[in-house]
Parts: C-alpha cells; structure tokens; sequence
C-alpha cells in the first residue's frame, strides 16, 4: 500500500473526556478514520505519521444519530473509530502539532 492512501486513512483524531482518560491509563489515543479502513491499514497509518510503534488497534463502528433539521428528519453519516494502543515508550502529542 502507498504512503498517499495510508496518509488518507486517518480522518481526524477524536478528544474527548473519555479518550482522554484512554490516553492518561493506557497509552491508547483515538482516531477517527475510512469505513473501508482495516487493522493492519490503521496501524500502518498511524506508524507513518506520528513516527511511534503501534502495539495493537481495535475498532468501532459508530452509527450516526438521527437528528431534526427544522421540520425535517435526517440522519448524520456514520462513521468508524479506532483505538490505538502504542508500545512503551512511545507517545503522541496533539498540542505541539
């Protein structure tokens, strides 16, 4: 797999109380990422772009809530979620980016 569609696999990270917390106990950080994105394709990802050994990935399907638009019913996307978990040592810092 090429470096463009490995960099294009990671969406966004997601920082929230609860992947904060995941981060502080167990050296887990939370990315939001493609639907068609497997394991090994997110580990390979997140390996590429923080320069860090990845220990192991677990995902989730996250399905979009449905939602009122005025007077209109809709439905947000729905998305997938991935915890990574690094090996000892390692770290990523999203303030000094």
């Amino acid at each position: 797999m090429n470096d463009h569609k490995l960099s294009t696999i990671i969406t966004s990270p997601v920082i929230s109380e609860k992947s904060t917390i995941a981060s502080d106990m167990s050296n887990q950080f939370v990315f939001k990422v493609d639907k068609s994105a497997t394991k090994p394709e997110i580990k390979k990802a997140v390996e590429l772009m923080f320069n860090v050994e990845v220990a192991a990935v677990q995902v989730a399907n996250m399905k979009g809530k449905t939602k009122r638009f005025g007077s209109i019913m809709g439905k947000r996307s729905d998305w997938k979620k991935a915890y990574v978990r690094l090996k000892p040592g390692h770290g990523i810092d999203f303030t000094g980016a």
